[in-house]
């Protein structure tokens, strides 16, 4: 019996991508560090936002490529010299991934009170009625 995948089903042509990016999302790696939000803020606009605090904005990075976009966030090393009876609150570097569809554009990111938002935009998609004409063979 052969495994029947989403990119061999016979009803969804062209949709090969689709199960690429399925499974480069998989692979990401993304643990629990930082918590995020993911809000459809109207029919056609979404705002990401990662709870950063602690963070400067120079120590955020979002970078998009091939339709992956990639938070990355690194501390500077200043606090070497102090000394934490207590440290409770985290500082280490994460980087999260969020694979976008095709036409999802990224606006502005704005850090507003330890929170870092990033806002999403896909355009309004055109509805095409095209006929097919059929030739006599």
């Amino acid at each position: 019996m052969s495994k029947l995948t989403l990119g061999s089903h016979p009803y969804l042509l062209g949709f090969e991508q689709l199960e690429r990016l399925l499974e480069r999302s998989a692979k990401s790696g993304n643990e629990g560090y930082p918590p995020f939000n993911i809000e459809q803020t109207s029919a056609y606009s979404y705002r990401i936002t990662l709870a950063v605090a602690g963070f400067a904005e120079d120590d955020l990075a979002i970078t998009l490529e091939d339709r992956q976009l990639v938070i990355r966030g690194r501390q500077g090393d200043e606090e070497e010299e102090r000394v934490f009876l207590h440290r409770g609150i985290a500082a280490r570097q994460f980087q999260r991934s969020f694979v976008l569809a095709e036409g999802v554009e990224v606006g502005e990111a704005v850090m507003e009170n330890g929170l870092l938002h990033v806002d999403l935009t896909r355009a309004e998609p055109e509805r095409i009625v095209q006929r097919i004409s059929i030739r006599k063979g």
